[in-house]
């Protein structure tokens, strides 16, 4: 059947997948509370129908930090999407090329920036980690800024890393015994179009922006120790200045759920921050995005732009973070099931799913600019 939907593609990739990468996808920290509550806050949410006003001409696009967007989306930056599919990161860049939005890419990619940034006119925006190797970081700010990206996506929630327990279950974050490489070796192998699209023709497996960091690495467990060990529990807000002196552009703040951390990231001088509990794989049992997104936006004001990210599974989900105060939303999940699924196609059809999506939403709500949502567009 084709996909219809967002969780369609997730279908699709649990099926075409072995387990443990969709289950790196799929999972989150600890017992998967926040996880459950990004999606189940935001569809508790109910839209205010209206009716009988002339919606025959609606505006989707928005503007994110001078940046023009054909839909109030990004892709998110997804660490190992090049396991995913073949070049995954190239395909997910050329697909919101094409339909106009923005790519995030991710630190530990399997497709560098000079790679994404060689396949597209749209330079991605370049997602870091404050690494304990300040120096190493510089070297990565330096070439994004090379091939062209305007804006540094700083994260700011993986001082340590949560536990993520599916994860240990299918070896992906401990060492592996002998008897469990057999069997991760025979998940692999019972998928033996992934074995030939992704696992043959989809070669070099290493982390292309870290390829420097670990001369001789060949996959993406050789770089498990290295990555591991440059989370910086030391990082503060002043490490901020740090960043500005090596980014001349836009920077944005990833991972705030506190309107006092909001208010602090806007005292520092950061251009936006993105609403984010890391799609629920860090820590457990805090607020999902949508509960916490509207006092970010109150606590920030008009002092800087708010993303968020989380929990978006449709076009009705986009128009009720809008509502909420969010200038656009990051998806992450989405893109790594459709990319997946049917690799660059699935990226497209996925935005066009999400672009109709909301062009219905804002008929049957009575909207015609998204730049118009607001509160009295939700039932609460």
């Amino acid at each position: 059947m084709a996909a219809a939907s967002v969780r369609d593609y997730r279908e699709v990739a649990r099926r075409r997948l072995p387990r443990q990468l969709f289950d790196y996808i799929d999972g989150g920290a600890y017992e998967e509370a926040t996880l459950a509550a990004n999606t189940a806050d935001l569809e508790a949410i109910s839209l205010r129908q209206r009716v009988l006003r002339d919606v025959s001409t609606r505006t989707m696009s928005t503007t994110v930090l001078g940046e023009e967007l054909s839909l109030p989306v990004l892709l998110a930056p997804v660490g190992l999407a090049g396991m995913f599919a073949n070049r995954a990161e190239v395909a997910a860049a050329r697909a919101a090329e094409h339909a106009g939005v923005s790519f995030v890419e991710s630190t530990v990619s399997i497709c560098s920036l000079e790679e994404v940034a060689a396949a597209t006119k749209r330079a991605p925006w370049f997602q870091l980690y404050v690494m304990r190797d300040r120096g190493y970081a510089e070297n990565l700010m330096a070439r994004a800024q090379a091939v062209g990206c305007r804006v540094l996506v700083l994260t700011a929630d993986l001082a340590v890393v949560g536990a993520r327990y599916r994860d240990t279950r299918n070896g992906l974050g401990g060492r592996v015994s002998p008897v469990g490489a057999a069997i991760r070796g025979l998940d692999r192998v019972s998928h033996p179009r992934w074995v030939w699209e992704v696992g043959i023709q989809g070669k070099p497996h290493t982390f292309g922006n870290l390829t420097d960091a670990v001369p001789g690495g060949n996959s993406p467990d050789d770089f498990r120790d290295w990555v591991d060990a440059q989370f910086d529990p030391s990082v503060t807000w002043d490490d901020l200045a740090w960043v500005r002196d090596h980014w001349d552009g836009p920077v944005v703040l990833k991972g705030i759920l506190d309107p006092e951390d909001a208010r602090a990231a806007a005292d520092a001088g950061v251009d936006a921050v993105v609403v984010s509990n890391h799609g629920g794989r860090q820590l457990d049992a805090v607020p999902s995005t949508a509960a916490a997104l509207p006092a970010v936006v109150e606590a920030v004001g008009d002092r800087i732009e708010v993303l968020v990210d989380g929990g978006v599974r449709s076009g009705l989900d986009l128009l009720k973070m809008m509502a909420m105060g969010a200038k656009a939303c990051l998806v992450g999940r989405p893109w790594a099931w459709a990319v997946a699924a049917k690799g660059e196609a699935g990226v497209a059809h996925l935005l066009e799913i999400l672009r109709d999506e909301l062009a219905v939403a804002m008929a049957l709500t009575g909207t015609t600019d998204v730049a118009d949502l607001g509160p009295d567009s939700l039932l609460r």
